[in-house]
């Protein structure tokens, strides 16, 4: 063989190795965050110091011994969430309970095909979960097996949601591919075998109703005209939206109706839908509202339908009748801008033109004013649930205190019916009202108890309270503050936001002179005065109509500011908001920074664990945060997915952080797929604070399983419309039941020492453009602090743990008070500027106001407008996402390090005052040991290196022995490929 032709087969093969040797070394030296994640960033060795080895360091112990054990109380606390979070809406005839071993039929493909949960971050290992069929059968009812058996057929024929009676499936942030797909079996398609098994199993027909969602993606409120045009569902009819009930399941009703002379349908659905209709059918026995049911959730149901327990469940939003005469409905999707054509993408906008007047808000307020007929609008309002008891509810006593002070009530709650049971006591309160001054809502929740068990003939004394000032509202127009109007205030003790207590009387508490929340006289749990921080976003509406902005919806002429659609000039973005989706100037910013460039890679012997318990402001947080280095800083800050990087020289572990708001998940490793609890729209429905800090208890102890040490979640964005895809995912229509639940469980997750991340920090309610350079969210200063951050302000300002650390040494335990310490930031646009680079909402208000002491992670963060320049100099402090997908313009400037060293001191703050230090005492050597992984890549570096070193070596041996062929100084050494330095 010639050199020639030797040459023209080794030289690429020499190559082709080096390539990938030095590629493959550059590849994983940027993407080494995003594979540690994957494939495990390795482990570390703790040497204690010398005097330390018998002390205790496992701060948060687990209670379990075993994972087994652990899930088995899990899955208890599973059914007692869906057994407290079920509502019974109707109940004509008590056609509930059914009895023990009575023989039904399931109709409905959710009957055999359920929804657990939805698309998205809440994706869970819903495998193993209990399915209808075995929750109905665990209780006793003996169920129509071929009828079942033709449902399950359906759904599995029919599970691809793109093909012919598909379920809708929520691509995430690819409308083009998002189906909406009703997906129920048609009739006309039951077979005779089925229909004649009716009659064997005719005690009652079971209709299972379902509605998946997921994040990224909103349900249509228009069947035919989307986006997936070969997505659309081919029964659907001109006019439909998704949430109502479509002609193959009002057939499937009828069919129910002519065969079972008791029909139950329950409603599996990720958001509430518009039931009217069913709901005024006689023939329509009971409607069970039961949300997404979790791991073993079923079981609950089977129990409540037979009577062995009882429902306690009340509604978390306002169940309209028509969702399109809703003030939201109008101003919902996809809105862009004509004239924004941003580097990073077009301008999408949304509007609230219904400020605060949305949900129950309206509804109460709209009949009290006489725009709308409540009954006629209304199906389940805002709190409501039935029981199979009944209950006498009556005001022991109550105390009003001063403008400074609190409203207080005691209810006596007693069982006047047969069997035990559970009930909900509601205090709103109604403010004074003028026309053309705050726009305020005829009712608003203030606080609510749930009693205990009450055998029939037993009775309980529950406290409702708060404070006075929270029933303040904000002036955005005028005093630029929260202000409490004088005059008359009603104090309402309700079951639900419309109807007061039978026998219960309203309670007056006189404001006599109004009061000005500014300046030195601020709320008692502010931290600094509260004045106007959106003025640029305020700026935008108006009272009086006017091109180019959004008209006000008031109570004082719902007729003439009811919300409409934007038009005209709204489509064209001021100059001010066209700027604002222009790149981010990191050189500008820093320029016109005036600080000095702090310390860093100072000599120190401090470690992490040595600030455990300690105060955020203690002296010896500057000592420790002198020592980093600004790479150090960076490689956690910009590495932020799923985990923080370790920091060898603090002795700082790595920690791991896991989706999703229905328990511990990670799309990334399956080992971390944890227990599927129930969808925070069925839970918030317990309205028990009780059961949501024992789920809060759960979770914290599985994390000490499987090594979490942060959770994202539990999200706190409002019900504003039924449509929203993640809906399934928040609480409520209402802050602060949003708020009180979230302050719960994450009291409980921080029992053991798990951080919760509360999100999306802020006004992030609907997922359509979410992502498509961020949504511009318009809504005014009354309305976002009154709703939108009231649900974070109030977990931010009451969540409250204890932290044990070693104190002195001789290793004595103490403990120290810590609140809440993870928060994550959201996709959209406050006004026109990104949440997580808005100074506002990320620092003045969340830090300043409200006194925030943690860490701020941004939403998954692969979208450029996310600049983490922007990010860390607003006080969003790490970016979820890997090194090579994000990097920081500026890491030199005083401007870029002061950011830096602010943000690695949130997320230390986290850190030191988690789970993460068990096993650390002060002075510890902590050693990082790498993955496995990186054993294997340097072996096969070496490997794939001495091999290019002898195929070089054979190639110059060949050469020069066939020398007459080529000439040697065509290939030498000095030519040929070479292995990778250091390698």
């Amino acid at each position: 063989m010639s050199n020639k032709k030797y040459l023209s087969i080794w030289i690429p093969i020499t190559a082709f190795l080096t390539i990938l040797v030095v590629g493959g070394n550059m590849a994983l030296s940027v993407w080494g965050g995003w594979v540690n994640t994957v494939l495990g960033d390795g482990t570390y060795e703790i040497t204690p110091a010398e005097g330390t080895e018998d002390w205790d360091t496992d701060y948060n112990k687990s209670s379990y011994d075993s994972y087994d054990d652990l899930k088995a109380d899990a899955d208890v606390v599973i059914q007692k969430l869906v057994s407290e979070g079920a509502v019974l809406a109707k109940n004509e005839g008590a056609s509930l309970p059914l009895t023990s071993g009575a023989k039904i039929t399931m109709l409905g493909r959710t009957s055999a095909d359920p929804v657990y949960g939805g698309a998205g971050s809440s994706s869970m290992d819903n495998s193993a979960n209990v399915n209808a069929y075995e929750g109905l059968a665990s209780a006793g009812f003996d169920i129509n097996d071929t009828a079942y058996a033709m449902f399950e057929k359906f759904a599995t024929d029919h599970a691809d949601p793109n093909g012919e009676f598909g379920r809708g499936y929520i691509t995430m942030d690819d409308p083009s591919t998002a189906t909406y797909g009703i997906g129920e079996m048609p009739v006309e398609m039951y077979s005779d075998e089925v229909t004649a098994s009716f009659s064997e199993y005719s005690d009652a027909a079971v209709v299972v109703i379902g509605r998946p969602a997921g994040e990224g993606g909103d349900l249509t409120q228009d069947m035919i005209n989307v986006v997936n045009t070969a997505g659309v569902d081919s029964r659907a009819l001109e006019g439909e939206h998704q949430l109502q009930l479509n002609q193959d399941e009002r057939d499937m009703i009828e069919l129910a109706k002519a065969n079972f002379d008791n029909v139950v349908v329950l409603v599996n659905a990720s958001t509430s839908m518009e039931l009217g209709d069913l709901h005024d059918d006689a023939d329509i026995d009971s409607i069970v509202l039961m949300g997404g049911p979790g791991a073993t959730g079923y079981h609950a149901i089977g129990q409540l339908l037979v009577g062995a327990t009882n429902f306690s469940g009340h509604t978390t939003d306002l169940w309209a009748r028509d969702f399109s005469a809703d003030p939201t409905f109008v101003n919902f999707g996809h809105f862009q801008y004509d004239n924004v054509n941003s580097p990073t993408g077009v301008g999408t906008f949304v509007q609230y033109e219904e400020g605060i007047y949305f949900g129950y808000r309206y509804y109460e307020t709209a009949a009290v004013e006489g725009f709308i007929d409540y009954d006629e609008a209304v199906v389940y309002p805002f709190g409501y649930g039935l029981s199979y008891t009944d209950f006498s509810w009556e005001i022991a006593g109550h105390d009003f205190g001063g403008v400074d002070g609190e409203i207080s009530v005691d209810v006596t709650v007693t069982n006047t019916g047969d069997v035990a049971g559970k009930d909900v006591v509601q205090l709103y309160y109604s403010a004074p009202y003028t026309p053309g001054g705050i726009e305020k809502a005829h009712v608003v929740l203030g606080d609510f108890a749930k009693t205990g068990e009450l055998a029939p003939g037993a009775s309980e004394t529950v406290t409702v309270t708060f404070a006075v000032e929270d029933m303040a509202s904000y002036d955005y127009k005028n005093e630029k503050a929260y202000v409490l109007d004088s005059g008359e205030y009603q104090i309402l003790v309700q079951q639900d936001s419309h109807h007061l207590a039978e026998g219960v009387e309203a309670l007056t508490y006189e404001v006599d002179d109004t009061i000005v929340f500014s300046g030195d006289n601020t709320r008692a749990t502010d931290e600094q005065p509260v004045t106007n921080l959106f003025d640029d976003v305020n700026v935008m509406f108006t009272d009086v109509a006017e091109e180019g902005k959004a008209l006000n919806m008031t109570r004082a002429d719902f007729a003439g500011t009811f919300p409409t659609a934007p038009e005209g000039a709204d489509f064209v973005a001021t100059d001010e908001i066209v700027a604002d989706f222009e790149r981010f100037d990191s050189a500008a910013a820093a320029a016109a920074f005036e600080g000095e460039m702090p310390v860093t890679g100072a000599d120190g012997g401090l470690q992490l664990v040595n600030l455990r318990g300690l105060d955020y402001n203690d002296p010896l947080w500057d000592e420790l945060l002198d020592q980093l280095t600004v790479e150090e800083m960076t490689s956690v800050i910009l590495n932020g997915a799923y985990n923080t990087a370790a920091i060898e020289s603090i002795a700082k572990p790595a920690t791991v952080d896991l989706d999703g708001p229905l328990g511990f998940s990670s799309w990334l490793n399956d080992f971390y797929n944890g227990v599927p609890y129930p969808t925070p729209y069925l839970i918030a429905q317990t309205w028990n604070v009780d059961l949501l800090v024992e789920q809060g208890e759960m979770l914290g102890e599985e994390s000490l399983f499987l090594g979490n040490n942060g959770w994202y979640a539990p999200g706190v964005n409002i019900h504003r419309s039924p449509f929203a895809g993640r809906n399934f995912e928040y609480y409520s229509e209402d802050p602060y039941l949003s708020g009180v639940l979230a302050r719960e469980v994450s009291n409980g997750t921080m029992s053991k020492g798990l951080y919760t991340f509360i999100k999306h920090y802020a006004v992030n309610d609907q997922e359509t453009n979410r992502v498509a350079n961020g949504v511009a969210t318009w809504a005014n200063e009354q309305a976002m602090r009154e709703i939108y951050l009231k649900a974070f302000e109030i977990p931010v300002k009451e969540v409250v743990g204890e932290v044990p650390f070693i104190a002195d040494e001789d290793g004595t335990w103490a403990t120290a008070e810590v609140g809440q310490t993870a928060i994550m930031s959201s996709f959209n646009r406050v006004g026109s500027v990104w949440a997580g680079g808005s100074i506002p909402l990320m620092d003045t208000v969340l830090r300043g106001e409200w006194g925030f002491e943690g860490e701020v992670i941004t939403d998954f963060n692969a979208n450029e407008y996310m600049y983490p320049d922007m990010a860390v100099e607003a006080g969003s402090d790490i970016m979820l996402t890997f090194e090579p997908w994000k990097q920081l313009d500026d890491v030199s400037s005083a401007w870029a390090v002061t950011n830096l060293r602010e943000s690695i001191h949130n997320i230390l703050y986290a850190t030191v005052n988690s789970n993460a230090m068990n096993g650390i005492a002060p002075n510890s050597t902590v050693t990082i040991i790498a993955p496995e992984w990186h054993l294997y890549r340097w072996i096969i570096t070496a490997a794939l290196s001495l091999g290019i070193v002898g195929l070089v070596g054979m190639i110059v041996v060949r050469v020069r022995r066939h020398g007459s062929s080529v000439p040697v100084a065509e290939v030498t050494e000095s030519d040929a490929p070479k292995a990778p330095a250091g390698v």
